[in-house]
């Protein structure tokens, strides 16, 4: 017989399991007519629903008082319920990174564009402290760690450096699963030239270092907020202009500061519509 403790502890670890199996939002499913703000911040890990709603539940606020609406968070932990939550139009609202999900949410599921968070995000290419590398030129031959080549990163900067005349494929390139490790690989000797994304902790780390950044992407539209078709022209016009409201009010910047962005942009669709194109361009 299994001694009681070890049996609780077993069915413990099993409810466990069971929820973290489950997508986020089916422990609190939106009601049919329930307004929703879904937010997903890819792969960062360290986050739960409670901390989302936490976190963007001023927002939530924010948005819902422009758009005469009472909207609820709800954190979409996982891609794939992203990628249904738009395709069913279950998500009114989508607040998401990368930016390709939202991009897709416009061209392929009939959401509308809203605003871009701001700085804008960037792919920046870095060498350790002391190399002799210090441009792109220099960088061609070496030795290259990209996150992982599925990631909107990687392709980001794939992208970036067909731009610039590289081809990533006949490079010597080590894909990495997480952008730290992209530091880790450098600092180990194990490659010469990283690619990070300018809103990671990576970048943070690297330049905390003193290392040398050798180039530094074009722009491209960050954290994008979009809408489904039941949120009226009228209603995104009135979001639009209370996001950039935002930055002028001490609570509005409290707001901002939750989320860790410096403000809205709203000026950015043609940015976001092309980014698709941009990336799988050849």
């Amino acid at each position: 017989m299994i001694p009681i403790r070890s049996a609780v502890r077993v069915a413990t670890l099993l409810g466990v399991l069971i929820a973290s199996a489950l997508p986020a939002w089916s422990q609190s499913a939106p009601e049919p007519n329930e307004i929703v703000l879904g937010i997903s911040e890819g792969t960062s890990g360290g986050t739960d629903h409670a901390r989302v709603i936490a976190k963007y539940g001023d927002l939530a606020q924010a948005i819902g008082a422009a758009a005469k609406q009472q909207v609820r968070v709800v954190f979409v932990r996982e891609f794939a319920q992203l990628e249904e939550g738009m395709r069913s139009g279950r998500l009114n609202y989508v607040m998401a990174r990368p930016s390709d999900f939202p991009a897709r949410g416009i061209q392929d599921y009939g959401y509308r564009y809203v605003a871009t968070a701001k700085p804008d995000g960037q792919c920046m290419l870095f060498t350790r402290k002391g190399s002799p590398i210090k441009t792109l030129d220099q960088a061609k031959g070496q030795r290259w760690v990209l996150p992982e080549q599925v990631s909107y990163m990687a392709r980001f900067c794939t992208a970036e450096l067909r731009d610039r005349g590289i081809t990533a494929t006949s490079e010597k390139v080590q894909f990495v699963r997480e952008q730290a490790a992209v530091k880790f690989f450098l600092d180990n000797g194990f490659g010469d030239v990283g690619a990070v994304a300018s809103y990671s902790g990576a970048r943070k780390d690297f330049e905390k270092d003193g290392a040398t950044l050798i180039h530094k992407s074009i722009a491209q539209p960050y954290f994008p907020l979009i809408a489904n078709a039941k949120v009226t022209p009228a209603q995104i016009v009135a979001i639009q202009k209370a996001l950039g409201q935002l930055k002028d009010t001490e609570a509005g910047q409290a707001t901002l500061q939750r989320i860790g962005i410096k403000e809205f942009d709203t000026g950015t669709e043609p940015q976001l519509r092309a980014l698709l194109g941009w990336l799988a361009k050849k």
